[in-house]
């Protein structure tokens, strides 16, 4: 097993993985497309592994770890092998009419020795998903799976070394301690997954080395839905979207706007959707997880007693088991909506319409993702133009974060930067311009000094207009 590694271990650790970096090891083509081969045959190799330590950390279904860990990994690593080489390929860009003749392109370069620091809810696929686009660009790597998943931490520094190039890759385990000294380290990149709380800690930092960050935060992801859709199939996706993982999810719908009236009909409909999923009592469901650990039970449980019980509200801290809950009219000053919830709560809040439901919305902090469920073109149209998330979803929540496409992140309080796909790939490189032109003809000559009259001339006339 990988031990957990104190100060002087983060020292030398990064210290060796510079050094296999700076030989030139990590670069070539040929040593990428190795680690992401190795990387698919530890997923596929070790499934039955990775889904007991995610039952052992989250009570976590063993359907559930395939398709939103393990083979939403598999999913993103196929999609960059695909495309890898034809990304690399240098993008030439138009030179100026001043400088020609040139020629002018950027090239993705590695970046060097970058740090994946990720959280518990999905440590398999927020550990290994970002190190797919580090490795891509020719990086090494460290990776620090979250102690509050231990069991999960444990199987990863077990396999990585076993599969992965050891000269340039690492695993560190550990909490707060070991956290801390790595991000004491010279890095030349930090992605961090994780709350706004230690986000914060991370780009302080990062700011002493003046090493930059990818912060991907949470926050309380809205819903919307009025009464233009079939609310029993709304209902449906709703469900699924908030109590996944026990609604331990950082684009999970934190709460849903409505109206009285489509709250009157929503509430029931989303009890049915509960009790369709995991059964009249979901303490006895195995495809129902459990909250991470007792302090996050405890503030969960705290959450409880606003508004209007629904469906749920049983608990048992002794299995850190909390039933899916559903509060509705809940006040908007309640503590519930004072802090991302993070479990499997869902507060109704009553809007007016569609203006009150969107002056709520833009007074927060920017979310992680806003869903709409609505069929009303006018509806979509304005919370595409009037709000701003890291995502928009019309009908589905969480959908946009398979699309390997289109590129995950946050905006403002719920994060910086992007990932997945070729996004992923740029996120761990740089972007370096190239400029290429012959000595003859010297076209500069003709905008170097000394400025003559006529030099002058020219250079407002017609250097000026095409630049």
């Amino acid at each position: 097993m990988g031990e957990t590694l104190g100060q002087a271990s983060a020292s030398d650790t990064v210290a060796r993985l510079r050094d296999a970096y700076e030989s030139g090891r990590t670069k070539p083509l040929t040593w990428r497309l190795a680690q992401l081969k190795a990387l698919g045959a530890l997923l596929r190799e070790n499934g039955p592994a990775l889904e007991k330590a995610l039952w052992d950390d989250l009570h976590k279904a063993p359907a559930e770890a395939q398709y939103a860990e393990i083979g939403f990994t598999l999913a993103e690593l196929g999609s960059v092998q695909k495309h890898l080489r034809g990304w690399l390929r240098p993008a030439r860009v138009a030179a100026p009419a001043a400088l020609l003749p040139a020629t002018a392109k950027t090239v993705l370069e590695p970046l060097g020795v970058v740090a994946i620091i990720a959280p518990w809810n999905y440590p398999v696929q927020l550990t290994l998903a970002p190190a797919i686009g580090a490795f891509a660009a020719g990086n090494a790597v460290v990776l620090k799976p979250s102690e509050l998943s231990p069991a999960t931490s444990r199987v990863l520094a077990e396999l990585v070394p076993r599969y992965l190039d050891p000269a340039a890759v690492a695993v560190i385990e550990g909490g707060v301690p070991e956290t801390t000294e790595l991000l004491a380290q010279k890095l030349d990149h930090i992605f961090y997954t994780g709350n706004g709380t230690v986000g914060r800690i991370v780009l302080e930092a990062a700011a002493k080395n003046l090493t930059p960050v990818t912060l991907e935060l949470g926050g309380k992801s809205p819903t919307y839905v009025d009464d233009s859709v079939d609310l029993d199939a709304a209902a449906a996706r709703i469900v699924w979207g908030r109590f996944l993982n026990a609604g331990q999810t950082c684009i999970a719908p934190d709460y849903v706007l409505a109206t009285s009236t489509v709250q009157a009909k929503l509430g029931p409909l989303i009890a049915k959707w509960i009790e369709r999923y995991f059964g009249a009592d979901p303490k006895k469901s195995g495809d129902y997880g459990r909250i991470i650990n007792d302090r996050q039970f405890e503030r969960l449980a705290g959450l409880l007693g606003a508004g209007r019980l629904v469906t749920g509200g049983e608990r048992d801290a002794g299995e850190r088991y909390l039933a899916p809950t559903v509060l509705a009219e809940v006040p908007r000053d309640a503590p519930v909506m004072q802090q991302e919830i993070f479990g499997p709560i869902l507060p109704f809040v009553t809007v007016d319409g569609l203006d009150d439901a969107i002056r709520y919305i833009t007074a927060g902090e920017k979310p992680l993702a806003l869903y709409v469920f609505s069929d009303d073109a006018r509806t979509r149209r304005r919370f595409l133009t009037e709000t701003s998330s890291g995502a928009l979803g019309f009908g589905i929540p969480l959908g946009h974060i398979g699309v390997h496409g289109l590129p995950f992140g946050g905006v403002g309080a719920s994060g910086a930067g992007a990932y997945h796909g070729r996004r992923s790939l740029v996120t761990f490189s740089h972007e370096k311009a190239v400029l290429s032109k012959p000595l003859k003809p010297d076209t500069i000559q003709l905008i170097a000094p000394p400025y003559t009259p006529a030099r002058e001339n020219l250079i407002r006339k017609v250097l000026g207009r095409i630049s």
